[in-house]
């Protein structure tokens, strides 16, 4: 691995990483934000997804998640989007190749060949994370927009490796709104009974672990009505009987805005299923 970043932060200590992901055949970046408590301890961990067009700077320089990670003693960590490099699949446009992962395993030609963006989140960069930095095997999920989707789909696929799960603004129903249709149909192909393994709403029905899902939603958000659609998420689960938490939020839009100012209560969310502790808790 080699650092390209450090700032000192709310007392901890925001870091930028470069490795050779074996995953996804390319260099990729993450963000660590190591706590305070992180000096004298082993932490939990809050992975974090971002959403269309980021990359790991989008949430380490707006959310200002750092000053509440620091206050509970999480590891904070937040990889890229999607593989990066010249050797990668592209497309010439903002919602499908680079920047654009969608956080699945594509089966498709040119994509099957990096974008394997499920297994690098859920497996391979955890092993990296819990033997080179001091933390727990204790994770915990979020993201936003397509990460939020992300978040809520490797949350419902691995049952028993999460400790909590939330998003904001989340895409939950891929299989039934453009973005979805248009990056599923490249990654995965035409056969829409493959979408499911990658649909929050169709993996609620046969979820065998009910871990609650936590959701903020803006009102004002300029991709309610056609590409979040939480109104689906909301029916399936009232029909799976799986416990949903969703915070219409009047005013917000899709922007980090929104993030910013509900950040802190998805963080103590997450710190009191992982068991984070505050500083005079140490």
């Amino acid at each position: 691995m080699q650092r390209i970043e450090s700032h000192a932060c709310h007392g901890g200590v925001q870091q930028v990483w470069q490795h050779d992901s074996a995953t996804l055949g390319c260099s990729l970046r993450f963000g660590v934000y190591l706590p305070p408590q992180a000096q004298q301890r082993m932490c939990p961990v809050l992975y974090w997804l971002s959403g269309l067009t980021c990359t790991e700077q989008n949430f380490i320089t707006k959310a200002g998640a750092q000053r509440y990670a620091a206050a509970h003693g999480l590891i904070l960590v937040s990889p890229d989007t999607s593989p990066r490099g010249e050797a990668v699949a592209n497309a010439d446009a903002y919602d499908l190749g680079q920047g654009a992962g969608f956080y699945l395993n594509a089966t498709q030609s040119p994509w099957a060949a990096h974008y394997r963006m499920h297994d690098y989140v859920v497996e391979e960069l955890p092993a990296l994370v819990e033997s080179q930095f001091p933390a727990t095997t204790a994770r915990a999920l979020s993201g936003h927009s397509m990460g939020g989707h992300g978040a809520l789909v490797l949350a419902l696929r691995n049952p028993g490796r999460y400790r909590s799960v939330s998003a904001f603004s989340p895409i939950v129903a891929p299989s039934r709104v453009p973005w979805g249709e248009k990056a599923f149909t490249a990654y995965l192909g035409e056969d829409r009974a493959d979408w499911r393994e990658w649909d929050a709403c169709a993996l609620v029905a046969g979820a065998t672990e009910r871990l609650p899902l936590l959701i903020d939603q803006g009102e004002a958000d300029e991709f309610l009505a056609t590409q979040l659609r939480p109104d689906l998420l909301e029916q399936a689960c009232a029909a799976a009987g799986h416990p949903l938490l969703l915070r219409r939020r009047a005013g917000y839009d899709h922007s980090y805005y929104f993030i910013a100012s509900f950040i802190g209560e998805h963080v103590a969310h997450h710190a009191a299923a992982l068991g984070g502790r505050a500083p005079e808790q140490a």
